[in-house]
Order: structure tokens, then sequence, then C-alpha cells
């Protein structure tokens, strides 16, 4: 048998080397394909009557005037007369006619009055958000009050962080009809989900069919970022309207819609105090946090403090608050942001409190995470990249109208597997088919296969066909808390191994050689101790007979093949407008563990995305409500600020690559990367301007306030 291990780096022609995306060329023709593109015959548009106030109570509601409009098919009430809203946005009615302009112009004419009810979108105040606060967690160690008194240093630091959205570029929404396949009915659902394999379900359950009889297809989505999971009453009414009509029902999410309900990344706020030595050792903790996701609370694990969980003597409150606002949904590494920043600034403010390099006091406590060596070697790393002891300075030492600072954070992650299963069918002519029910959210799942299968069976790239995005393939499960790597990658690698042994067993006899002593390599089938002679691999294929080889790889844990549990640094540089509160990105710089890696070019793209959205998070990006109405105030992409490529500055990327890290297998990279880019950024703000900006995104006028303290 083939061995199930990854092979050697060494011996390695494609895996953990820069291969372009193999997607790639038809998502820059535009013959990619993505569920906003896909319009059926006879299709119907549906669009939504949605409430214009934080809460409210549906007083009125006519929907005569627009079932008269010729073009519209069909009206279905959501929220009668006498229902509650609890959100701007909240859907009142849906209306599917012929057109895109005849379903806008139908909801216009929709008559609906509301009684407006007391609601409340504060999420940075506690007092002010009153009994909108559900009870907090709290956590005491009995010696704290001693500890806490007896540091030669307490430093004190409020700071947090505003509601973000998942600003989707391709917003939620599904295409449904009914149709057939071989003679039997079917329910189709082009959806852009990040649960190909799992939402089947939901579009079943509201077209009333079995599950067995609806097929769900996303081969491409414009991102998910965890918002995408399920259908959604967007996608339940496509379906029950597809079902009532006959006719195919697409529903897309308006931008407004999108940003006020599709999901967003809950706020949180805190007050730390940090007790420490005079050489700088951490001895107590005290942190009172509290934020928001929207509907459904927030303030969820983790807890604080961050990744410096083994911080003796504590004293911890975490408060969920209540608010009228669209709920919280995972959002790149939930909650992970928000504790690093909190963290992160309390422990800066400390180094700064004693006057020490925050680089030397993040080292010097260490030995308080779960992980020091790999952070004190990756702090090295990082502080070498962006040329840290030449650039520090103490906070307060520069007095010119533009000032440079440096800061840095620490972050952790699981990234272990989820369960997938890939198929691979290997075909008399040498053909090679992979087929697997996972998704591609846009960063290399298609590729992450082809990759392993052409490296098992010694071939090019494009000799490897990979078909993904349907609920046909064999199950694989959601991408969601970086999983999908590590799951799609050892299945595809057992698949494979499977089908490589048959064909090594059917080619054996002939080369004289027992199946266990060939190999897969360079377009061959040949010796295992000799690079000369060999077979072509579609000559050996034919020796496989009239039928195909078909075999199945379930995902593989452990021995190597995937793991969980990484580390990572990330440090910033900055320069401060202190005239204008101007925030500039010069720099920034990753040092990243993710175990073994399939595609680097991919693995450094999606750490320098995180890397940008970090930028965003620190400096633009945030759902802004009116507290008057209740209602978004900045609902699309023109108010609803992220960064361009001018603003994120130089990002630097070094990936951990040893032969210990390699060891390890595959481990998922999407969200750890995410989480330390607004704390590192906030931290050299602080050190370049000599003070704390008490809120992310760090705007002009919140730079400005702070300089004034």
């Amino acid at each position: 048998m083939a061995d199930l291990a990854w092979p050697d780096p060494k011996d390695c022609s494609l895996l953990g080397t820069r291969v372009p995306r193999i997607d790639g060329p038809d998502k820059c023709a535009g013959r990619a394909k993505y569920t906003y593109d896909i319009n059926r015959p006879r299709m119907l548009w549906a669009k939504f009557v949605t409430c214009p106030y934080g809460r409210a109570r549906v007083a009125s509601l006519d929907v005569t005037p627009a079932q008269q409009l010729p073009g519209v098919v069909a009206v279905e009430v959501i929220a009668g007369v006498g229902s509650e809203l609890k959100t701007s946005f909240q859907e009142v009615a849906c209306i599917a006619a012929e057109s895109e302009e005849i379903a806008r112009e139908a909801v216009r004419r929709v008559k609906v009055t509301f009684d407006r009810l007391a609601h409340n979108v504060v999420d940075d105040d506690v007092a002010m958000a009153g009994n909108q606060a559900k009870p907090g967690r709290e956590q005491l160690t009995d010696d704290f009050a001693e500890a806490i008194g007896g540091a030669a240093v307490v430093s004190e630091t409020e700071v947090g962080c505003s509601v973000l959205t998942h600003c989707c570029l391709e917003s939620h929404g599904s295409v449904v009809e009914f149709g057939e396949e071989d003679g039997q009915p079917v329910v189709r659902a082009w959806c852009s989900s990040q649960a190909v394999s799992g939402v089947g379900g939901e579009f079943a359950q509201a077209a009333g069919v079995p599950a067995a009889q609806v097929r769900v297809s996303c081969q491409h989505m414009g991102g998910g970022f965890g918002s995408k999971f399920g259908a959604d009453l967007w996608g339940a009414l496509a379906a029950r309207l597809a079902r009532q009509t006959g006719r195919p029902v697409k529903v897309m999410l308006e931008r407004d819609m999108e940003i006020a309900l599709a999901g967003s990344r809950l706020s949180a706020f805190g007050r730390m105090r940090v007790g420490v030595k005079d050489d700088g050792e951490i001895v107590a903790w005290e942190s009172d946090a509290w934020g928001t996701g929207g509907v459904n609370g927030g303030m969820g694990a983790p807890g604080l403090p961050y990744v410096f969980g083994n911080i003796p003597n504590k004293k911890v409150k975490s408060t969920p608050i209540f608010t009228n606002t669209g709920a919280q949904r995972a959002w790149r590494a939930p909650n992970h942001p928000q504790m690093c920043l909190l963290t992160m600034a309390a422990l800066s403010d400390a180094a700064a409190e004693l006057g020490m390099d925050e680089l030397d006091f993040f080292r010097k406590n260490l030995g308080l995470t779960s992980r020091a060596d790999v952070y004190r070697e990756e702090l090295e790393i990082a502080a070498e990249m962006i040329g840290w002891k030449k650039k520090w300075i103490p906070r307060g030492d520069q007095g010119d109208v533009v000032r440079r600072g440096v800061g840095l954070a620490l972050h952790t992650w699981g990234g272990g597997p989820h369960n997938s299963n890939v198929q691979c069918t290997l075909h008399p002519d040498g053909a090679v088919e992979l087929r697997c029910g996972t998704q591609d959210l846009g960063v290399g799942a298609r590729t992450t296969i082809g990759i392993v299968a052409a490296e098992t069976f010694g071939l090019p790239l494009a000799k490897v066909t990979v078909l993904i995005g349907e609920n046909r393939y064999p199950q694989s499960d959601g991408s969601g808390g970086s999983t999908t790597v590590g799951a799609i990658s050892t299945a595809t690698r057992h698949a494979c191994v499977q089908a490589l042994d048959k064909l090594c067993a059917a080619i054996a006899p002939e080369m004289n050689a027992a199946p266990e002593q060939l190999i897969a390599k360079d377009g061959l089938i040949r010796g295992r101790e000799s690079a000369a002679g060999g077979v072509p691999f579609a000559d050996a294929c034919r020796r496989l007979g009239a039928q195909p080889v078909v075999t199945m790889g379930q995902t593989q844990r452990g021995n190597g093949m995937s793991s969980s549990q990484v580390g990572g640094v990330q440090m910033a540089d900055v320069e401060v407008d202190c005239e204008t509160g101007i925030v500039t990105v010069r720099q920034m710089v990753a040092v990243q563990d993710c175990g073994r890696i399939i595609d680097l070019l991919t693995t450094e793209s999606q750490v320098r995305g995180a890397m940008i959205m970090g930028v965003c998070a620190a400096l633009y990006e945030e759902r802004i409500q009116d507290p008057v109405t209740g209602v978004v105030l900045n609902p699309d992409l023109e108010f609803y600020k992220l960064a361009g490529i001018a603003d994120v500055g130089r990002l630097d990327v070094h990936m951990m690559q040893t032969p210990e890290h390699v060891a390890r297998g595959v481990i998922g990279i999407g969200e750890p990367p995410a989480i330390s880019p607004m704390a590192a950024i906030a931290n050299a703000v602080a050190n370049a301007i000599g003070a704390r900006v008490k809120r992310c995104p760090m705007t002009p006028d919140r730079v400005l306030a702070a300089l004034k303290t």
C-alpha cells in the first residue's frame, strides 16, 4: 500500500509550493457563475417590504395595491397586523414579480403603518443600556484583592470596538425552481452558501419535499465570512414562492438589508486593570466587559484575558446587551478579535505605565500563555521583519505633528478538520476526477483538492478535474472555524492513495515488481528505488480494464495528516497626523503557523486578506444606528467604509514551515490571522500619540479626542 502520510516537502513538486488557483482564469474572464448570475426561464424576482424603525408593531397592512400591479405574480405576508418587529429592515412582506423593477415598484405600493415601540440601539454604555443588559458572568479568585493591592504598578485601560457587518460583496440569496431529474420531481436551489451539503434540508422543509429531492449548487460565492451557513428566511421564501407559482424565484438581498440583517460582528467594550511588578511580571488582572450581538445579545467565548489565560489572581465580568439591531453571526474568528483588542491594549498600557518596551513586556510574560515557545520564536521573527528595535519609541516622547508608532498582538485558534468525504475516480484513459460536496468561499478549495490529487498521482495539476459545490457529491461539512482545508486535503489524500494502490496492483506484474515497490512520479509509475524507466500514467491506467476505479476517502485526523491549535504574532507600523487625526498604516507583518501547507500562495493570500480586514476594523468599518429611529444610517458601501488598496500599506507574511511545524499536519488558516490586526494597529497608534484611542474604528475625530486627554 502507498504511504498515506504527507510526502517529504523536498520530494514535492506541487504540495507546499505557490500554485495559482485553478478557477482564477474563469473568474478573471467572467465565466465563473455566482448565484446572482443564475437566471432561469420564466424566473420571478422577489423583493421585500421592510420595517423602517428599530422596533415597531404592524398597525395596518394592505397589499392589494401591489397585487393589482401588472407583472406581480405572488405576495406573501410575513408579519401581519399585530406582529412585533424587533429591528429595522425586518421583513413584513415579500413580493414576486416578472422583473426586478416591477417587484420594487410593488413594494412601494404596499400600504403599511406601524406603531413605534421603545427600542435600544446603545451598545457602548452599560448604564445607558439599562435593563437591556443581561445578567453578567463573573469570575473572581480569592486572592485577587491582595495581589492587585500589592502590585508595584496598576495600569487602567478603557477601549472597545463597534459592531461590524460581514459586507459580503455577493449578498445573501438563492434561486429556487421545481423541476425533474431522471423522471423524478426535484427542487433545485442555487444559493450563496458555506454549507452546500447541509443546507438542502432547509429548502426541503420550506418546499414541502423530502431532502433527497433537493439539489443544491454553489459553484462560486462572493464571500461569507461566517454569515452564510443557512438558507435563512430569504431562501425559504424563494422555495415557498417557487412551489406556489410553479416558476423559478430569485431572492437576492439589497445592500441595505444585507448590512442591517444578514450578519454582524458583535461589539465589545471593556475597562481593564493590570497589576504588575517593577520588572514587568503580571500578577493580577481585572476586567469589566460588555457588548452586543443585536437581538440575541452577545459576549461569548473566548473570555478575558485573551491568550494570557494563565494570569493569576483574576476578577472578570462580562455583560451581554440586547439591542434592536440585526443579530450577530459568526465573523472570521468569532469574538477573538474583540477579546484580543481588549487584552493586548491593556497589556500594552501596562508596559507603557512601566516605561518598558512593549515587546520586552510581552516576552517577559509569555509563560502566562499556553504556547510560550511558539510565541517567543514568532515575536523574534516579526520584530526583525518590522525593525522593531529601531522604530520603537516610549509613549509621549514625540512632539512632531506627524508621529510614528509600532504595536503588536498575539492570537490563537483551533483549526482542526471537520468531517468530509472525497470520491476519486481513475478512468481507464488516465483521467483523474475528484468529487466533494464542499464549497469554495473564494479561498481555493478546488485548488487544494487538485494539488493533493496531482501530487499523489505524480501528475500536473491540469490533468486533474475537481468537481465541488453540489450536494449530490460526497458529503462535506460547512466551511467555518478554519476546518475545511484540513478536512478536504486529508480526505483527498486518502481517496487518491486507495486508487493509486489499485493502479499499482494492476501494473505490478508487468513491471516485475511488488505493488508496494511502485510509486507515481513525474507522470510515470516506476520503481520506488529507481528513477529510470517506468510506465506512463495513462498507459498504466489502461491496465485497469473497461471500468474506472472509484474510491472514497474520509477526513484523516492525527498521524501527521492534520491537527489543530495554532499561534500567531502580528506587528503594525503606523503614522498619525496629529493635526487631522488621520492614521496611515505603513507596514504590517504577520508570523503565523498552520502546520503543513498545501498551497503557499493561497495561504499567504489568506493572511494578507485577514490583515486587510483588520485595517478596516481598526480604522474605517462601523455600522451606525440612529438612536432616535433605530435605523441603520450607513446601509451601503458608500458610507459603510472599507479600506481601499492605498489604505493598507505594506503587508509582509512569514509562515512557520520548520520540520516541527510541517510534522503537525494540515491546520486551517482562515480565522487566525484576522484576530490580531486591530489590536496591533491600536497599540501602534497609542505608541505614536502617547494616548489610548478608546474606540475602534479609530476615526480622525476619535484620534483627536484622545490627543486632548
